[in-house]
């Protein structure tokens, strides 16, 4: 037999996603996702700002146990114990009330500046309460988008801020995903190509 086997690889550079462009908003629980990802949000969301250049993480953090009968030495049955959904997220726009709010876990009402002075003055509690919102991210590839709706979610973890003059400061924040009434932690809405025939077996 001569020559290489003649196999078909398919390849559809439509089909990957490079996370060029996207944004951020935050809402109250209870707020609903725009219809598309290509809707411009409008009240009662309220947008992030400026997100830097390392864009969004979407994470995934789970634990399983896996049942491996006696006899055998692999598992037969693995059930997942632990299923975990994340958006991380540096917020550049340190100043925006919006990003204040979720950063310092105050409303945005008590972040308005003072009439008189300008000042704008809160104290961060050593006892925080919880501070579900609604979240609302998007990642923009040309015409392709995709949207996560997050209808509870809350920010887990908050990196340190730094200061310094060749180093643009942000809130790296953490949001992590709770179910729903529904059960659902994260509701996804894309605009993307359909996927092509295949050809072969």
């Amino acid at each position: 037999m001569s020559g290489d086997p003649m196999v078909n690889i398919t390849r559809a550079a439509d089909l990957t996603i490079v996370g060029a462009n996207g944004g951020g908003w935050v809402a109250g629980v209870g707020a609903t996702a725009p219809d598309s990802p290509l809707t411009q949000p409008v009240s009662p969301w309220e947008p992030l700002g400026a997100i830097s250049d390392d864009g969004l993480v979407y994470g995934f953090d789970e634990d399983s146990q896996e049942f491996t009968p006696w006899g055998l030495t692999s598992p037969f049955r693995t059930q997942i114990t632990k299923s975990v959904r994340t958006f991380k997220v540096t917020l550049w726009e340190t100043t925006r009330v919006a990003v204040q709010s979720v950063m310092f876990r105050i409303p945005s009402g008590d972040l308005a500046p003072d009439s008189t002075s300008g000042l704008t003055t809160f104290a961060e509690t050593a006892s925080p309460q919880p501070d579900r919102r609604a979240w609302w991210f998007v990642v923009v590839d040309g015409a392709n988008a995709r949207g996560f709706y997050v209808p509870q979610g809350e920010i887990s973890d908050r990196s340190d801020v730094t200061f310094k003059q060749d180093e643009m400061s942000g809130y790296e924040i953490t949001v992590t995903a709770y179910p729903d009434d529904a059960g659902n932690t994260v509701y996804h809405s894309d605009i993307v190509p359909a996927t092509p025939a295949q050809s072969g077996s």
